[in-house]
């Protein structure tokens, strides 16, 4: 990191923390800092949707698998806008209809308050571990391959993060995001262009490198133990319908749309971007591949998987632009980090401790505190732990905590006399069933739709043949 690539990544900062710093003081109301208002142009929620879920383990994360195995996380691209139907005319309606600010809030409604408390805090604990990981997984890579110390790298992502969002709300995550998504797809398609420049023989040099060496397969079989095209579209299937369906950090950004609309063509958008984005990070890293068998003196021994992206930056790319990609790391996971403050701020004063008679003032402190928190759980892997293979790190959390929490959403959406004690039970074995599977030698990606069959499948036993388990009728309406 010479001094024009320090220059360029301290301006990128700067220009954020001034976008926050400009929506600050304008906030009103809960309704202001926590949804802008609902009055969001659906393009700008949109790219920040797409931002926010697209964090440095993606950006990252992808290029690595890629290089080190095949293109199988290319179904992830397929199922993304296969989804959007559901999401369009199963989920948001109901929330648009009850003009909640938090999806818990549907919860509440149709089970009651202990179980909306109970899904905002499986919430809560998924996207804590999630922002640390964010974090710190990125801070590590950047560490190694550019030689920025890593605990420094960690408080500045943080800390700047957690200002912003402090100071402008809902408002300047989404703007900020609107910077963050043009970085992150730009430098995305810069890089695939650099590494097509590069070799040979182009694109198809690298498509043909990478078929020679079996990493273009695409397995359609069904495996346990490895992953799969089939099991990676399953898997992701009910992992981006917990995401995009029933997760706050997406449901805050769609419900701040002025329309009903607008809120549908955002969720369009983004499964489109969803579809590219996801084939070009993929590209890249077959690209990585092929440059680094290739050239196989220009990359240490001591970096691989998940820091190959940005050592090419550095290593490959002149000074000033990689400058401006390495920033884009920075961007994915601030990204994430705003909006998962942000939205567990929202999560904290609206299902737990209210917003109060200034409740501008106590979301900004709820904020501030989150943020603090989530970057000290980054500090804290920083000391005690290796988070090596960021997108394991990444199903490992969201396996435990969330898929017990769309089983409860799906629970409520799909059935009449379901009630959270049937629940309650099936999602504390679901738990423990999760964690115990996470120990053995089956693979990662079976950890979300395994915890969530356990959890849904027990719920629905459980509510049919126990009388014990009272039902709580659907309210009309409903």
């Amino acid at each position: 990191m010479n001094a024009i690539n320090l220059a360029v990544l301290l301006a990128y900062l700067t220009v954020m923390v001034w976008i926050g710093l400009r929506f600050a003081g304008r906030q009103k109301t809960a309704n202001d800092f926590f949804l802008a208002g609902r009055n969001m142009p659906w393009l700008a929620v949109a790219m920040s949707m797409y931002a926010s879920l697209t964090s440095a383990v993606t950006y990252m994360g992808l290029p690595g698998l890629a290089y080190r195995s095949n293109v199988t996380l290319l179904a992830v691209a397929i199922v993304s806008p296969l989804l959007a139907p559901i999401l369009i005319f199963l989920f948001y309606p109901v929330y648009r209809k009850l003009n909640i600010t938090t999806s818990y809030e549907y919860i509440g409604i149709r089970f009651g308050p202990v179980a909306r408390k109970t899904a905002a805090a499986l919430f809560l604990l998924a996207r804590l571990g999630w922002m640390a990981t964010v974090i710190y997984a990125p801070a590590m890579a950047l560490s190694i391959a550019t030689g920025l110390p890593l605990l420094a790298s960690i408080l500045l992502m943080g800390l700047l993060a957690t200002l912003y969002t402090v100071a402008g709300g809902l408002a300047a995550v989404l703007w900020t995001d609107v910077v963050q998504f043009v970085m992150l797809i730009g430098g995305a398609i810069f890089v695939a262009g650099v590494l097509c420049v590069k070799h040979p023989d182009g694109m198809s040099g690298i498509l043909s490198f990478a078929h020679s060496h079996d990493h273009l397969q695409l397995d359609g079989s069904l495996s346990l133990w490895r992953m799969t095209l089939t099991g990676v579209a399953i898997s992701f299937f009910f992992q981006m319908m917990q995401d995009y369906g029933t997760d706050q950090v997406t449901v805050q950004r769609l419900l701040s749309t002025k329309t009903k609309g607008g809120m549908a063509r955002a969720i369009a958008f983004n499964a489109g971007v969803d579809f590219c984005i996801i084939s070009l990070l993929l590209f890249i890293g077959l690209g990585l591949f092929a440059y680094y068998e290739l050239n196989p003196g220009l990359l240490p021994e001591t970096i691989s998987g998940d820091k190959i992206f940005p050592h090419f930056i550095i290593s490959a790319l002149p000074s000033g632009i990689s400058g401006l990609l390495i920033a884009a790391i920075f961007a994915a996971a601030m990204s994430s980090m705003d909006s998962g403050i942000n939205s567990m701020a929202t999560v904290v004063v609206h299902d737990f401790i209210g917003e109060g008679k200034r409740p501008v003032h106590r979301a900004r402190i709820v904020t501030a505190v989150l943020g603090g928190l989530a970057t000290g759980l980054s500090v804290m892997l920083f000391f005690v732990a290796k988070a090596e293979g960021i997108i394991k790190t990444f199903a490992t959390f969201m396996g435990l905590f969330s898929a017990p929490v769309l089983a409860l959403f799906l629970f409520g959406l799909l059935t009449k006399r379901g009630s959270f004690k049937a629940w309650l039970p099936a999602a504390v074995i679901g738990i423990i069933f999760t964690f115990w599977l996470q120990r053995t030698e089956v693979s990662w990606i079976w950890y979300f739709p395994f915890g969530f069959a356990a959890t849904f499948v027990q719920s629905v036993l459980f509510s049919s043949i126990s009388a014990g388990f009272s039902p709580d009728p659907r309210p009309s309406g409903l």
